[in-house]
């Protein structure tokens, strides 16, 4: 494509002006906008988008490609941008439809098929079919986000792709857009004869490429060998050639085979037509290969590939050590013993136990007569998952590298034969070894792809040309193998240059063609595989990254703020949806827009900090843009392989914001809310008559700036403390055990008393003697709103005020979740360093109610006999902070020790509230939204017998507001239990 020609404001207002989508732009002429949130996927390149479209229809991308025509602009597809290679980064406009093309159309249950827009999520997918007995087969490590669109331009294999394939082998026919707007249905059948139209006459000129003998010649000839199953280099010529009329009685020619791994720079597909496959045998059962080596667990690979494994699966020890500790991966290290150089996961499938019992014992007893492992355990059932989720979370978890060494995508999609695999992998280890580097291993060993990495300093001069003389010595290795330089991450603008290197100059040759066949003017996707610039050129670190920034919160244990932005690997885990379960990230669930995620929030913060030399870096109005919607919700710290806490950096931007520009009015309010409670507890019918009376509760909304939708929160009649001084004596008069220091919490001693008091109660019905020390509020508040400053000294002064009043190794226990954890989560990083040893100290031994009750259950303290023998049904929803930074397990088990207490979790993440966030009128309706994703149709669903339990007071109030349901914490249902 020549230089773009510039493009007036009129004509950017004018092309607005025909989307039903939205386009992102800059009404300052001549100016696109440059959205930094999209400014880069998983890979390590960086190069700001002119714009951002969402289109909402097909419509909309034809405007889009007329526009693109007119100003030698390029359109760059996107769907979840979890790429590896650059291939949906550049200066053209991105296309982002993962927002609104996202429909599941048909399902075809008697053909086994199923036509999907391009957005539409694969584990998504799957578990609409599940039901149907169907299921579509390929499964990339990041398939809880993936989208169809994405996996098709990318020809996406996964873990089992030995057995269920690859995405160009499922797909059946698409629906796309042409180069000129046109549009075409590509299927299965023979090419127009006469070139009429634009699809036609792409037809007749591909024919007339391909039907040349010596072009035929060069594909068969330079193509990966056959053996390779994972290739991705370059375009599929090689798979069309097996087709009619290249190949007498070959299938009808299919150009869906060359629109996979295209990666967007042929056509823009809008709808993709699937094959399906049967759901496979319920009954499975991984062998964990336990070995010395890496090359022995190579071995053991060849070994496994003889007994037909459905997967056979590499993960070596550099990223097994970084699942030690890590809050999300350390319990699934359960099937790991002594400590393996490497291990593989060889699984196996079938439709009854007997036969599964036989595969699993034939292939271990044929480990043990070559002396191949250590140990081979095995893992079966629902537990297999578990196991997997390790290996899907490689790429996350080695970006919890210290240093300024990491990890790079380079020479980790290279894939060969599995039987040539163990010398290939020898020479790239010889070769490391003589630039005196190291590297990760993991991944798709049956298939013969490791995805090997690295590590490699790109923030200096000598760093950046071994990663370019790193990738030009392993073509060499690739080629004497015969393999492919892509198996499934693609070339994009990573490989793209080398390809004439491995398959010479006369098949780059013919991709040109056939680019210019199907994109003269370059609208799709140009500068990938074909034209790619050099791969070292737009690189997202320099020399320059490094600065030393003044924090509010330490961040030394990241090793700096910037660092810990630096973590963000891309995978795209913030991704998900309600349906995949978990916590991050609860407004990308609501809105599926990318400047909603971690990653873009981490991504703007790592520029800005990165690229900002003055003193205070956070003063932008791109970063309040990308925050606005994080709830701080801490799931991010552990849901995040990298654990990029964005809760704790959103706290430090506030603070360094309000430095620049002063606090608002209604932060300030939030922030001392304790303040203003403590006022309003001095005459609380006064204040609980003018929240629910109008006009003046509306007008005290309006004021603030709260939803006028919102209930406000009461007060009680008295505090807890106050109610605690007046029955103390009978509270104790019959304790029998030790005591317990009891945190009364701003919310629990203001509004929540009932919860306090049904707490204290059951303390002292089992005998425990309960204190309530003097100390400060948790500081909650003023953490969610940013304000550090206040915050320190509120947690300086706990810090000190606990330190005296607690007696070694006696706990302090408390209701809110959000306020109890922030002892073990933010203090000890928020105190100054006198107090951040003892805030340790006291992190250590700061426990949930519902902690403390389990412990005392599996001691044998509290037992069945102490509760009533009625039936109870309950709902437990978890609080962000609880399942984050804890557990439901122990909530669970204090609720199901009555003998006829049934308790089911809901599935949910985020309520929606988080603390003053859902009462904001500007949140209202995100708020809202969360909840709807699962919590308030879980609740509206159940009988009114049954108990809906919440331990977080915002979740009470947001459930409440959701479905009129009044929630219970869970202390007031143990307290009701109690005989």
């Amino acid at each position: 494509m020549s230089d773009p020609t510039p493009i007036a404001a009129a004509e950017w207002l004018a092309l607005t002006d025909k989307l039903e989508g939205e386009l992102f732009y800059d009404n300052t002429p001549p100016h696109l906008a440059r959205r930094r949130v999209y400014a880069t996927d998983a890979s390590v390149y960086q190069q700001l988008p002119l714009a951002v479209a969402l289109p909402r229809q097909p419509a909309d991308l034809r405007a889009l490609i007329r526009f693109a025509r007119k100003h030698r602009q390029t359109l760059i597809p996107r769907t979840a941008g979890t790429s590896l290679a650059g291939q949906v980064v550049g200066s053209g406009i991105v296309v982002d439809l993962s927002v609104h093309f996202n429909k599941v159309l048909e399902i075809n249950t008697e053909e086994r098929w199923v036509r999907v827009q391009p957005g539409v999520i694969r584990d998504d997918l799957n578990k609409q079919l599940a039901p149907l007995g169907l299921m579509y087969g390929p499964e990339t490590s990041t398939s809880s986000r993936a989208m169809i669109g994405g996996m098709v331009g990318n020809n996406s294999c996964g873990l089992h792709s030995m057995v269920w394939g690859t995405a160009r082998d499922h797909l059946l026919e698409a629906r796309v857009l042409l180069a000129n707007a046109s549009e075409a249905r590509w299927k299965a059948d023979a090419p127009a004869p006469v070139a009429k139209s634009y699809q036609e006459r792409i037809n007749r000129e591909l024919y007339d490429l391909l039907i040349l003998p010596e072009n035929q010649h060069l594909i068969r000839s330079r193509f990966p060998k056959k053996e390779v199953h994972r290739r991705n280099t370059g375009y599929a010529l090689d798979a069309l050639l097996g087709m009619s009329p290249f190949t007498a009685g070959g299938p009808p020619l299919n150009l869906c085979a060359l629109l996979a791994g295209s990666e967007g720079t042929l056509a823009l597909a809008t709808e993709l037509k699937l094959n399906l496959m049967p759901l496979p045998p319920e009954k499975v059962a991984v062998v964990c290969v336990h070995c010395y080596t890496l090359q022995q667990a190579l071995e053991a690979n060849l070994l496994a590939l003889r007994h037909r494994p459905l997967a056979s699966e590499l993960v070596d020890r550099y990223i097994l050590d970084f699942t030690k500790g890590h809050p999300l991966y350390e319990p699934n290290r359960f099937f790991i013993e002594g400590d393996p150089a490497a291990l593989l996961m060889v699984e196996f499938m079938a439709a009854d136990e007997a036969t599964l019992h036989q595969q699993v014992e034939d292939f271990r007893q044929a480990l043990a007569a070559q002396n191949l492992c250590f140990a081979s355990p095995v893992v079966k059932g629902e537990n297999t998952r578990l196991v997997w989720e390790v290996r899907k979370a490689g790429l996350g978890l080695i970006r919890n590298l210290p240093g300024d060494a990491q990890p790079v995508n380079l020479i980790e999609d290279c894939a060969v034969s599995p039987q040539d695999l163990p010398a290939y992998v020898a020479d790239v280890q010889a070769l490391l070894k003589k630039h005196g580097l190291t590297a990760s291993y993991y991944a798709h060993a049956g298939a013969g792809e490791l995805h090997i990495e690295p590590i490699l300093n790109l923030k200096t001069d000598e760093g950046r040309v071994l990663f370019r003389q790193l990738l030009a010595e392993t073509v060499e290795l690739v080629r004497k193998y015969g393999g492919s330089l892509s198996g499934e991450h693609g070339d994009g603008r990573l490989r793209g240059e080398f390809i004439p290197v491995l398959m010479g100059t006369e098949v780059a040759g013919l991709f040109g063609q056939v680019k210019q066949i199907f994109d003269p003017e370059g609208v799709f996707n140009a500068g990938k595989i074909v034209g790619t610039p050099p791969m070292d050129a737009f690189l997202r670190t320099d020399v320059h990254r490094d600065r030393s920034l003044k924090t509010y919160f330490d961040f030394s244990g990241q090793e700096n703020i910037v660092r810990l932005t630096e973590k963000c690997s891309g995978s795209g885990d913030c991704r998900k949806t309600q349906l995949t379960g978990g916590t991050m990230c609860p407004s990308y669930m609501a809105t599926r827009r990318e400047n909603d995620t971690t990653r873009a929030r981490a991504n703007i913060l790592r520029q800005f900090l990165s690229e900002d030399r003055r003193a205070n870096p956070f003063n932008h109005p791109e970063i309040a843009e990308v925050m606005d919607l994080c709830l701080s919700c801490k799931a991010c710290k552990t849901e995040c392989p990298s654990g990029v806490d964005i809760t704790k950096l959103k706290a430090e931007y506030l603070q360094h914001r309000y430095d620049a520009r002063g606090v608002p009015f209604r932060t300030r309010l939030v922030g001392h809310f304790s303040h203003l409670s403590a006022i309003g507890s001095l005459l609380p019918g006064v204040y609980n008559l003018m929240a629910t009376s109008d006009p003046f509760a509306g007008f005290l909304k309006q004021v603030i700036g709260f939803a006028p939708q919102r209930t406000l929160p009461l007060l009680a009649a008295e505090t807890l403390r106050s109610w605690f001084r007046k029955n103390e004596y009978e509270l104790n008069r019959n304790a029998s055990q030790g005591p317990v220091y009891f945190f009364a919490d701003e919310f629990t001693n203001y509004n929540d008393v009932a919860a306090g008091q049904a707490a204290l109660e059951a303390l002292s019905k089992l005998g425990y003697r309960v204190r309530l020390p003097a100390h400060d509020e948790s500081g909650r508040t003023l953490l969610s709103k940013g304000l550090l400053k206040a915050a320190r000294r509120v947690a300086e002064a706990n810090v000190r005020l606990l330190t005296e009043a607690l007696p070694e190794g006696v706990p302090l226990v408390g209701l809110e979740p959000s306020a109890l954890l922030t002892f073990r989560d933010e203090y000890p990083e928020l105190v100054g360093p006198r107090y951040r040893e003892a805030a340790r100290r006291l992190a250590d031994r700061s426990l949930l109610f519902d902690e403390f009750i389990a412990r005392e259950i599996d001691n044998k303290a509290i037992r069945p006999e102490h509760f009533t023998r009625d039936t109870r049904h309950i709902r437990l929803h978890g609080h962000c902070y609880q399942k984050a930074l804890a557990s439901l397990t122990p909530s669970k088990k204090m609720l199901s020790l009555p003998e006829n207490y049934s308790v089911r979790l809901i599935a949910s993440g985020c309520c929606g509230m988080a603390g003053s966030f859902g009462y904001e009128a500007e949140h209202y309706e995100v708020s809202m939204k969360i909840g709807e994703l699962v919590l308030f149709p879980e609740i509206r669903k159940e009988a009114p017998e049954v108990l809906i339990a919440a331990a977080g007071t915002s979740c009470r109030h947001q459930i409440y507001d959701g479905t009129s349901r009044r929630a219970l914490h869970p202390a007031e249902i143990f307290r009701q239990a109690l005989r």
